[in-house]
C-alpha cells in the first residue's frame, strides 16, 4: 500500500497552509473554518475567552484586553483569526461561522450556547497584523499611529495619512461626504477614494472642492493645504473618536481591535510598551468594556515586561484574560488535518508496528540529547503520526523558531511564509509513491523553509547541490546531509554527532544503521574537505560562506608544539590533577611538575612527576629509557593516544586567530561568526580535557625504575598510586618518625618534660640519633649550623620529615641538654616562649644556630652552687646545667629588679647612698650580660663573687633606711622647706631656730651616708622644738591681726552711725572681716599672716570712704544757659602715697612717743601735698 493511498482526505489537496489575517476570500474562509480542528486545549481557551467576553455582555468592564501566546506555528493567528470570525459571525456561502462550529461543539453545548450567545449583539471585529501596518520607523508613539490608522480605514478614511483622514472625517461629520467626493469627481474626473493616496499632488483640485463645499476661503483652504507640519494626535483623541463612532451604534454594539504579532513587535521596546500599557489603559477606562483589544504574541505578557515588571504593572492589570498555545496543540491539528489515515491504513500500519516493534526501538535512540526524545510508543501512535516520528514535531517547532531568530530573510515568518502544517504536508507529498515501510528523513523539512532564508545560507546548498550535480567532490546524498545540518544548526537538544545525523536521516523501518553510519561518515568527510562543515569534537556543523572562510584561515593559523604542551601541562596540573603537595600519611611531598620537556610552576628539587604527550618521539618512549630516565626520583606517565592534542590544537588556532583580528572594526556578521568559533574553542577545551583524563586512565606509568601496573580508577587516583609507589621509594629515612606532633604545644611539652613518658620509651630515638650525629660532624669540621640547615637537610630526600617533626626532634635534644641554641649569639633557655618559632619558622630559623652541648666542669658545678645557697641564703639549689643556669638568671634578675624598684625611689629626693644602688644594679647587669653563654655565666659570677658580697653587705643599711627611716626623714625635709618663708621670724625663738639648723645639716646627703643613718633617730626631737617656738610665734600674729580687724570693724560701725544708706555696704564689710578672720586661724605661715594687714587697712579706707559719700545729700542740678557753651572743668593732679610710707610700723610708750609720730606723720603729708591737687592713701 502506498503513502498517497493512505490518508482519509487527499494529500494532495490544496490547504491553507499558513493563517494570515488578511485573507478574505470565500473559499479561503468557509476552508478555514471547516477545517479548524478544536484540540482540547483549543476548547479550554475558547471557554476562558468566551466567559469573561460575555460577562462584559451584562457588566460594563475595564479589563478588555486579552493576550493569546504560542511559540512560531503554535496557531495563535488562527485561533485570532476563528475569534473575529465568530464575533462578527461573518456569514460565507450563506452559513453563519457560529453554524459552522455547532458540529465542533457538539460534545459540549455549554460551551457552544456560550458563544452563540456572545455573537448575538452587533459586532465589528478590526483584525490587522501590527507589523505590516506599522511604518519603517517605529517611534514611541508606533502603537497608537497604528491603532489609529486601522480604526481609520476601518470608517472608510484614508488612516495612512492622518490629516486627510481627519478631513474625511470633519467632512463625514458635516454629512457632506457625499457631495465632497461628488464635487472632486467632477474636478478631477477620478473617484476621491482612487486619488486620496496622492493627496499631495491633489491640490488644484481639493482647494476648490473646499471652498465649493465647506464654503471655506480659498485662502484658508490654502493655507491648511500647504501646512506641512506633523498632525498632532494623542490617545486621548483617538479614544475619544471611537466613542463618537459607538455612539452612532446601538447599546449593545462591541468593537474589537484584533491584532497579530503585538508580542514581536513591541518586544522589550520601553516606549512603545508604555504607549500600549496608556492605550489599553484608556481604552479600557472610557469606553465601558464595548471595545476589547485582543493581541498575539510569542511570549507571554509576564515575559516580556519580567525586566520592567514595576513600570508596567499596569498593563498586566489590562490584559487579565491569557491565553496559551502549547506544542501538543499544533501535533494534534497536523494529525487531525494531515495525516489522518483510512481504517485500511490504519489496521496495515498498526501490524507494520508490531511486526517491527523492536527494529523501531532500536533505531531511534539518540545520544547526548536533552530533551526526552524516543520513537513511538505503540502501534496506535505509529499509525497516527505515519510516516513521521514524534520527535520530529518538536524538533520542527524548534526549527522553525531558530530560523526566525537566525536565517530567515524576512522581518517575520509568519508574515505569510510556510508552516508547520504546510511543511508536513509537502514532505509527505514527497514520499507519497514509497509503501507502509518508509519514513520521512529529517532533511525532506528543509524544501519547507529554504524559499525565505537568508541569500548566505542557500548559497551555500546550492552551491553543495550543483557540485554534486557536476560529480565535483560531492555526491546526491551529502547535499541531503548539509540540509539536515543546517534545520539543526541551532537545536542545542540534539548534538549533530555521527549516530544522531545518522537516525534523522532514517527514511525506511528496515534501515541498516551500520551500512547507514559509514554511508554518512562518507559524506561528512567529503562535505569536511570541501569546508561545507566544520567539527567541534564529535559534533558537525553547518558552515556559511563567511563562516567557511573563517574556518579556512583559522585551518592555517600556525600553532607551535610548545605552546600546545604547556596548555596541556595547564589543563593537568590546573584541572585534572590540581594537588600541590602529595599526602602519604600526615606528610605532604612537593613535586616538581613537568609535560615532556616543560616544567609546569615552580621548581622544588624533590620528586618530579613528568606527563609524555604524543609530542614526544618514540624513541624516549622506549622502555628501557623510560625505566632509565625514571631511576631516583621522577615518576614518568605516558600518555595513551586519545584526541586531546588535536583538540587542544584546534582550540588555540581559533584563539590565536581571534587575537590577531580587529574584531570591533569587522563586520557585526563576521563578528559574531568569529564570536561562535570561540564558543567553539571552549568546546574544544572542554573536550580535550575529557579525552585527556582518558588518556591518563589509560596511560603506562614508569616509577624509579620500574614500569609498574597500577590498580582501576580514574586519573586522579592513578597518579595518586604513582606518586605513594615513588615516596615509599625515595624517602627511605621516613619511617625513622614514629610519631608526629599537631602543634607547637606539643613541642613545648617536650621542652618542659611534661610528656609524661619514661625515659627509654621516648618516641623518635632514631631520628634524635641521626641529628646528633650530623651535629657531632658538623663540630669536628668546626663548621656553624643553623636550624635552616638542619630544616633543609631533613625535610629534603632521604629524610622527608614534616618541619614541625623536626623541631620536635631537636626539641627533644634539647631537653636531654644534649645540644645547645643559640639566637643572635645568645643561649635560648628551654623554657624560652620563642623557642618553637627559632626551631621552625622560617623567619626565624636561619637566625638561630644549633650546636652539639659543651658541659661545665663538676668543680665549677660545686662552686656556683655553694656560693648561690650563702648569697642568696637558700638551699635549694638546681643540680643540671640548664636548671642551675636558669636559676642564677631568675635570682640575678629578680636581685636587678629589686635594686631598679629602689632606685626609682631617689627620683625627686636626696636620700643616702643612692650610687651604691647605681653600682649594685651596674654589678647585676655585669654579671646578666654573659647569659648567652651557660660556660661565660657560671664563669661571670665565680669571677665576681667577693665584689659581689660587698655589696650585699653595703645595701643593707640601705634596706633598712627605706623600711625604717624615710618616713621620719621625709618629714623633716617637708619642715624644713614648709618654713622658708618665716626664717627671720624664727631668729626671735633661739631654741627652735637652732634646731632647725640641725635638722638641715642632717638632711643635707653630701655629708657622710654612715653619720646621717646614725642621726636621723634625732629628728623627731628636733621637729618638736620647732613646732613649740614657731606655734608661740603664729599665735602672737593672729592676736595682733584680731585686734586690727576689731578696729577696723569698730570704725566702720561708728562712721555709718546706723544710717539706712549705708545698710548695705556695712553688710558687706562684716562679710569680708569674717573672712578674713578664718583667714587668719587657718594660715601657718607668719609671712602670709603679715601680708593680711595691708590688705585689711586698705579695705577699711575703702569702705570707709563710700560710706562717707552714702550719707552726704545730693547735690541741687544747676540749670545751663543754652547760649553759652560749658567750659570744660580743669584736671586734677593726685598724688599716691602708700601709708607704709606714711605710718611706718613703731612701737609707742608714752604721750611724747605718740606726739613725736603724728608730728612726723604731719609733716610727710604736708610735703606730698605740694605741687598737686590731692593724695589717694594706699
Amino acid at each position: 500500500m502506498i503513502i498517497r493511498d493512505m490518508f482519509a482526505e487527499d494529500i494532495n489537496r490544496k490547504i491553507n497552509g499558513v493563517i494570515t489575517v488578511y485573507q478574505a476570500v470565500d473559499d479561503v474562509i468557509e476552508q478555514e473554518l471547516n477545517e479548524y480542528v478544536i484540540t482540547k486545549e483549543l476548547k479550554k481557551h475558547f471557554i476562558t475567552f468566551f466567559n469573561h467576553y460575555s460577562d462584559a455582555l451584562d457588566e460594563p468592564t475595564s479589563d478588555i484586553g486579552v493576550w493569546i501566546s504560542g511559540f512560531f506555528g503554535s496557531g495563535k493567528s488562527h485561533f485570532l483569526k476563528m475569534l473575529s470570525y465568530l464575533l462578527e459571525n461573518k456569514e460565507v456561502k450563506g452559513i453563519q461561522s457560529v453554524e459552522r462550529f455547532r458540529k465542533k461543539f457538539e460534545d459540549d453545548p455549554a460551551t457552544y450556547m456560550l458563544i452563540d450567545r456572545s455573537t448575538k449583539v452587533q459586532t465589528e471585529t478590526i483584525l490587522f497584523n501590527i507589523d505590516i501596518e506599522s511604518s519603517i520607523n517605529k517611534d514611541k508613539t508606533a502603537v497608537l499611529r497604528v491603532f489609529a490608522k486601522t480604526f481609520y480605514n476601518h470608517l472608510g478614511f484614508l488612516g495612512e495619512n492622518l490629516k486627510v483622514a481627519k478631513l474625511e472625517q470633519y467632512i463625514d461629520h458635516q454629512g457632506k461626504t457625499e457631495q465632497f467626493r461628488s464635487v472632486f469627481e467632477e474636478k478631477k474626473g477620478m473617484p476621491w477614494v482612487d486619488s486620496r493616496k496622492a493627496f499631495a499632488f491633489n491640490g488644484k483640485y481639493i482647494i476648490p472642492t473646499l471652498v465649493e463645499v465647506l464654503d471655506m476661503s480659498e485662502e484658508d483652504a490654502k493655507a491648511w493645504f500647504n501646512d506641512k507640519s506633523a498632525t498632532e494626535f494623542s490617545i486621548a483623541q483617538l479614544v475619544e473618536d471611537i466613542k463618537d463612532y459607538l455612539n452612532t451604534k446601538p447599546d449593545n454594539f462591541r468593537l474589537l481591535f484584533m491584532v497579530d504579532e503585538v508580542g514581536q513587535y513591541v518586544g522589550t521596546d520601553t516606549d512603545m510598551l508604555l504607549n500600549l500599557q496608556s492605550l489599553v489603559e484608556k481604552i479600557g477606562s472610557e469606553c465601558g468594556g464595548k471595545v476589547w483589544v485582543v493581541c498575539t504574541g510569542q511570549e507571554a505578557i509576564d515575559e516580556i515586561i519580567k525586566v520592567r515588571a514595576d513600570e508596567f504593572s499596569r498593563i498586566q492589570a489590562r490584559f487579565k484574560t491569557r491565553l496559551s498555545l502549547s506544542s501538543s496543540s499544533v501535533d494534534e491539528v497536523i494529525q487531525k488535518r494531515i495525516l489522518k489515515k483510512n481504517n485500511e491504513a490504519e489496521s496495515r500500519l498498526e501490524a507494520v508496528y508490531e511486526k517491527n516493534d523492536s527494529v523501531l526501538r532500536n533505531l531511534f535512540s539518540f545520544t547526548d540529547s536533552i530533551l526526552d526524545i524516543k520513537g513511538y510508543s505503540g502501534s496506535r501512535e505509529f499509525a497516527v503520526n505515519f510516516p513521521f516520528v514524534p520527535y520530529q514535531f518538536i524538533i520542527m517547532q524548534k526549527v522553525f523558531a531558530e530560523i526566525r531568530k537566525h536565517g530567515n530573510s524576512g522581518k517575520h515568518l509568519s508574515g505569510g511564509e510556510r508552516s508547520m502544517l504546510s511543511g508536513f504536508q509537502e514532505a509527505t507529498q514527497k514520499v507519497q509513491e514509497k509503501d507502509e515501510y518508509a519514513l520521512v528523513p529529517f532533511f525532506r523539512f528543509y524544501d519547507t523553509v529554504h524559499t525565505f532564508l537568508d541569500s548566505s545560507i542557500r548559497r551555500v546548498i546550492e552551491r553543495c547541490q550543483k557540485a554534486a550535480d557536476n560529480g565535483d567532490g560531492i555526491e546526491a546524498q551529502d547535499v541531503d546531509v548539509l540540509k539536515l545540518l543546517y534545520l539543526i544548526r541551532y537545536i542545542d537538544d540534539i548534538p549533530a554527532n555521527l549516530d544522531n545525523i545518522v537516525i534523522l536521516m532514517a527514511d525506511d523501518i528496515r534501515m541498516d544503521k551500520i551500512t547507514m553510519r559509514e554511508t554518512v561518515r562518507e559524506c561528512l568527510n567529503r562535505l569536511m574537505s570541501q569546508n561545507y562543515i566544520g567539527r567541534t569534537g564529535e559534533v558537525y556543523n553547518f558552515l556559511t560562506d563567511e563562516e567557511q572562510d573563517i574556518q579556512r584561515e583559522i585551518k592555517n593559523t600556525p600553532v607551535d608544539t610548545a605552546s600546545i604542551v604547556n596548555r596541556i601541562g595547564q589543563m593537568i596540573f590546573g584541572d585534572i590533577f590540581t594537588t600541590k603537595k602529595y599526602r602519604y600519611g600526615k606528610y605532604d611531598f612537593s613535586f616538581d611538575q613537568m609535560v615532556d620537556g616543560i616544567t609546569v610552576g615552580n621548581i622544588t628539587g624533590g620528586m618530579r612527576l613528568r606527563f609524555l604527550t604524543v609530542a614526544t618521539d618514540n624513541i624516549e618512549k622506549s622502555e628501557f629509557r623510560l625505566m632509565n630516565d625514571s631511576k631516583g626520583n621522577e615518576a614518568i606517565v605516558v600518555l595513551s593516544e586519545t584526541p586531546y592534542y588535536e583538540f587542544l590544537e584546534n582550540s588555540m588556532k581559533i584563539i590565536k586567530y581571534r587575537k590577531h583580528q580587529n574584531v570591533n572594526q569587522l563586520p557585526k556578521s563576521v563578528q559574531n561568526i568569529i564570536q561562535n568559533y570561540m564558543e567553539e574553542a571552549t568546546q574544544y577545551e572542554q573536550t580535550a580535557k575529557e579525552d585527556l583524563v582518558k588518556a591518563i586512565e589509560s596511560a603506562q606509568f614508569y616509577v624509579d625504575g620500574e614500569h609498574i601496573e597500577l590498580k582501576s580508577g580514574n586519573a586522579k587516583s592513578k597518579i595518586e598510586q604513582a606518586l605513594e609507589y615513588l615516596v615509599s621509594h625515595v624517602y627511605s629515612e621516613l619511617s625513622l618518625i614514629e610519631k608526629n606532633v599537631e602543634s607547637d604545644a606539643d613541642i613545648i611539652e617536650i621542652l618542659t618534660g611534661d610528656e609524661n613518658i619514661m625515659t627509654g620509651e621516648e618516641p623518635n630515638r632514631g631520628a634524635a640519633a641521626k641529628i646528633e650525629e650530623y651535629l657531632e660532624m658538623q663540630s669536628m669540621k668546626n663548621l656553624p649550623t643553623s636550624m635552616a640547615d638542619i630544616q633543609s637537610r631533613y625535610s629534603a630526600i632521604p629524610y622527608g620529615w614534616k618541619e614541625i617533626d623536626i623541631a620536635a626532634v631537636v626539641a627533644r635534644l634539647i631537653y636531654d641538654q644534649k645540644v645547645t641554641i643559640k639566637y643572635a649569639g645568645s643561649t635560648i633557655q628551654p623554657d624560652n616562649p620563642k623557642l618553637p618559632d627559632m626551631l621552625r619558622k622560617k623567619s626565624e630559623i636561619g637566625k638561630t644556630s644549633i650546636s652539639k652541648r659543651q658541659m661545665i666542669t663538676a668543680t665549677k658545678m660545686r662552686a656556683i652552687k655553694e656560693l648561690l645557697r650563702e648569697y642568696f641564703d637558700v638551699m635549694d639549689v638546681p643540680s643540671d646545667e640548664d636548671g642551675l643556669v636558669a636559676f642564677v638568671v631568675l635570682k640575678f634578675s629578680e636581685l636587678k629588679d629589686h635594686y631598679t624598684e629602689l632606685k626609682s625611689r631617689y627620683e625627686g629626693h636626696k636620700y643616702p647612698d643612692q650610687s651604691l644602688v647605681a653600682a649594685s644594679i651596674e654589678q647585676m647587669d655585669k654579671v646578666l650580660s654573659q647569659m648567652k653563654d651557660n660556660i661565660a655565666l657560671i664563669d661571670a659570677v665565680l669571677k665576681e663573687e667577693d665584689n659581689l658580697f660587698d655589696s650585699k653587705e653595703k645595701m643593707q643599711r640601705v634596706e633598712g633606711f627605706f623600711k625604717n627611716q624615710v618616713q621620719v626623714f621625709d618629714a623633716a625635709v617637708k619642715m624644713k622647706d614648709d618654713l622658708r618663708n618665716d626664717l627671720n621670724y624664727l631668729r626671735e625663738e633661739t631654741e627652735a631656730d637652732n634646731a632647725l639648723n640641725q635638722i638641715r645639716l642632717i638632711t643635707v646627703v653630701e655629708n657622710d651616708p654612715k653619720n646621717i643613718y646614725r642621726r636621723i633617730p634625732e629628728l623627731n626631737g628636733l621637729m618638736e622644738k620647732v613646732r613649740e617656738g614657731h606655734g608661740r610665734l603664729l599665735d602672737s600674729k593672729r592676736a595682733e591681726l584680731r585686734e586690727i580687724v576689731r578696729q577696723c570693724m569698730a570704725e566702720v560701725h561708728t562712721l555709718s552711725d546706723g544710717n539706712v544708706d549705708c545698710a548695705e555696704l556695712v553688710r558687706k564689710a562684716d562679710t569680708y572681716f569674717d573672712q578674713q578672720k578664718k583667714k587668719i586661724s587657718e594660715f601657718q605661715s607668719l609671712a602670709l599672716l603679715d601680708g593680711l594687714v595691708p590688705q585689711i587697712w586698705s579695705y577699711k579706707d575703702d569702705i570707709c570712704d563710700r560710706i562717707e559719700t552714702a550719707k552726704q545729700p545730693p547735690k541741687p542740678v544747676e540749670k545751663k544757659q543754652p547760649d553759652t557753651p560749658a567750659k570744660p572743668a580743669p584736671k586734677k593732679v593726685i598724688k599716691n602715697v602708700y601709708r607704709q610710707m606714711a605710718f611706718p610700723a613703731k612701737t609707742l610708750e608714752s604721750q611724747e612717743d605718740i606726739d613725736a609720730y603724728v608730728e612726723r606723720m604731719r609733716s610727710y603729708l604736708t610735703a606730698m601735698m605740694k605741687d598737686c591737687d590731692g593724695i589717694t592713701l594706699k
